[in-house]
């Protein structure tokens, strides 16, 4: 994790990433309910002490496969069992009308935004990744559950689509990986590992999800 990231050139803001296309947000009441759900169980958890925020993993600068840059600027964890179907979701968008300093003031404000996720099921833990160099932010989870980590990203999308430019919000779930083992693939890569991606993989040339380097 030596060395200082470059960020690569980068096709426009929010040009639609190659490979399938993201599935469509849950219905709107669907995820109203589901979101009004969660921060009754973040009430609880917090309640209990068990949402946590450790310092380890703040101010790493995380290159993705598109070449953009991101710097970690929170993380939140769970005290949460471990279980045999873990996952990781990455979650990106650009903010409506936030320039200059205003990114500095939605990465003390998002802290507010903790009960719209903490208390989805199955969520394990996030790293909230500031804004690259495009303006676009992320979100680097462990989920327990590939099913429910889809199902909180699709009703994710109308709580972003409030805030955010909508033809910007992605999201990518990537089954059998937790995010330790994402960052090793990131620091340790297989040199044999593009003879073995899926045909969906070889379409997504950019990578925007996948961490390619960690510093």
């Amino acid at each position: 994790m030596d060395g200082q990231l470059v960020p690569a050139a980068s096709p426009g803001r929010d040009a639609p990433p190659s490979g399938p296309a993201d599935p469509a947000p849950l219905p709107l009441r669907v995820a109203a309910v589901a979101v009004a759900r969660c921060a009754g169980r973040t009430a609880v958890l917090l309640a209990r002490r068990e949402v946590h925020l450790p310092r380890g993993n703040v101010g790493l600068r995380l290159r993705f496969g598109d070449g953009s840059i991101g710097r970690v600027y929170r993380e939140t964890v769970v005290a949460h069992p471990p279980r045999t179907q873990r996952c990781v979701l990455v979650v990106s968008f650009r903010l409506r009308g936030v320039r200059g300093l205003g990114h500095r003031a939605f990465e003390v404000e998002s802290l507010l935004n903790t009960p719209l996720f903490v208390g989805f099921p199955g969520f394990v833990s996030k790293l909230w990744i500031a804004a690259d160099e495009r303006g676009v932010y992320r979100g680097l989870y462990d989920w327990d559950d590939p099913d429910l980590a889809e199902a909180y990203a699709r009703a994710l999308w109308w709580v972003l689509a409030l805030v955010s430019h909508r033809a910007s919000i992605h999201h990518r779930v990537v089954p059998g990986s937790s995010r330790v083992e994402a960052f090793a693939a990131a620091e340790r890569p297989d040199p044999t590992a593009a003879q073995r991606l899926s045909d969906d993989e070889v379409m997504e040339e950019d990578g925007w999800w996948r961490v390619t380097e960690v510093s």
